[in-house]
């Protein structure tokens, strides 16, 4: 039998290995181009913070319209919550002097690795003592916070820690993280999400046939709406009140197909609005995943409340129990309003 394939020269797996270091090499190379930018950024908005609070007393409240207001502005970026907005100006002040950010090592490194350090360390030559060994060995985050834990800068001179030895490939770790780093691609606008974005935003646009398809008493309550839950911040894609049942109703929209780890997310989300949103009197809230496909648009629903985990990923809207059945739209009324964004110029999910 004649071999399906021509037969390849003998350097050709060698030639190979080496394009595809030449396109990692050239993939870190630009992550790191944009994380610089997405420092000297939050630098330079960290300094703006700082440069008010001196002059026109700029307080919490301030701070917290001001996250609000990006937020609103730059919707696809996650970085513009309180929380993080107080880390900038942490960071501007801790690399207050004449030296350009993006010349001192924490301007190479990613911004996970800078909080840690602004987190766990008061001494500015130690955080740059950190920040040159964390760029000098290629550390991760948790290989970093680890070294922090275990104060390596006692121990300089003493015997190397073998913490890298058991990590092999930890070199390299650094150029990964920056890569992956989900407010870099959020800099970019290039988050996996991003079509979810777009989904939702056009649902927004459109929000009162929206929820005219949904059902009759839903009323907007918000879009990326924003969860602190102890100083870790999280986005819920729609928040909506069902009125006539007097409960919150949260909506989370994913591209292509379903995946059991979404309802966890949604089981999280729900759990969160009850303890931090729900007023007192209301109905407990209920979730909804809108997953799409191009062949097969499904709907799933989450209810809060279930002690088992697998049971949550077993509800169906059928095995809903009647009462909340009624309080929701049909699959049908939700997977329209799905389909409508064809409609409006957008693609399907994948």
């Amino acid at each position: 039998m004649p071999d399906i394939e021509p037969k390849l020269p003998g350097d050709y797996a060698e030639a190979l290995t080496a394009l595809k270091s030449l396109v990692r090499d050239a993939q870190h190379r630009a992550q790191r181009v944009v994380n610089t930018a997405m420092i000297e950024l939050y630098w330079n908005i960290g300094h703006t913070i700082l440069a008010r609070q001196q002059s026109e007393q700029w307080g919490s409240k301030v701070l917290e319209r001001l996250a609000r207001d990006l937020r609103s502005e730059f919707p696809h970026m996650r970085g513009f919550s309180r929380t993080n907005l107080y880390n900038m100006r942490a960071f501007a002040a801790a690399w207050n002097n004449a030296e350009p950010i993006v010349q001192t090592p924490s301007g190479q490194l990613s911004w996970s690795h800078n909080v840690a350090l602004l987190n766990k360390l008061t001494d500015h030559e130690l955080r740059r003592w950190y920040a040159n060994k964390t760029l000098e060995h290629g550390w991760s985050v948790a290989v970093l916070e680890h070294q922090l834990l275990t104060q390596l800068h006692t121990r300089e001179g003493a015997a190397p820690n073998n913490l890298e030895a058991r990590l092999p490939g930890e070199g390299t770790a650094l150029a990964r993280e920056v890569a992956k780093d989900p407010l870099v691609l959020d800099f970019l606008g290039l988050t996996e999400e991003a079509e979810e974005f777009a989904i939702e935003q056009a649902m927004t646009l459109r929000m009162s046939q929206t929820l005219a398809e949904f059902g009759k008493g839903f009323a907007f309550y918000g879009r990326q709406y924003h969860l602190d839950v102890k100083g870790e911040d999280f986005y819920i894609d729609l928040l909506l009140v069902h009125v006539p049942t007097n409960r919150f109703v949260v909506v989370e929209l994913k591209t292509g197909r379903f995946k059991p780890e979404h309802l966890g997310q949604l089981n999280f989300y729900v759990a969160a609005v009850n303890d931090l949103v729900k007023f007192p009197g209301m109905a407990p809230t209920v979730g909804i995943l809108v997953c799409g496909s191009k062949h097969e648009p499904t709907v799933r629903y989450a209810l809060d409340g279930s002690s088992q985990p697998v049971a949550v990923a077993s509800y169906t809207y059928e095995t809903l129990p009647q009462k909340e059945r009624e309080a929701l739209p049909s699959p049908e009324a939700i997977t329209a309003a799905l389909e409508q964004r064809a409609n409006d110029g957008l693609p399907d999910g994948e």
